[in-house]
């Protein structure tokens, strides 16, 4: 004969209290990290694009895109893909066509310490 399992199910009941700061939702913002906010001395081929002053990585990717946008140089119909003109062509290692997750690897590239 089989038995039927009188086990009880246990109920794990939610918290009412407040999370932790982990939750970013309406908590204060994260710091941001001091190596990605140091000015990086862009090289010639970069420069054209983004000038010749050192700024810090999230600017340089700032200005790109910028760059991208201004000349339209977003593929039409997969908007991941950037098509490159001459100068930015120079920064992406003569590809034509660059994914817009292969961008900061191959810009890393063109940076160097001040």
């Amino acid at each position: 004969t089989a038995r039927k399992s009188t086990a009880r199910k246990s109920t794990v009941r939610k918290s009412t209290a407040p999370r932790a700061s982990s939750s970013r939702r309406g908590g204060a913002k994260r710091a941001p990290n001091a190596a990605l906010m140091k000015p990086m001395q862009p090289s010639e081929e970069l420069a054209a694009v983004v000038g010749t002053r050192p700024i810090s990585r999230p600017e340089v990717t700032k200005r790109i895109w910028e760059y991208i946008r201004k000349n339209g140089l977003q593929d039409a119909k997969n908007r991941r893909q950037i098509n490159a003109d001459d100068r930015l062509r120079r920064v992406f290692g003569g590809r034509r066509q660059v994914s817009m997750f292969d961008m900061p690897k191959l810009v890393n590239n063109h940076l160097g310490n001040t």
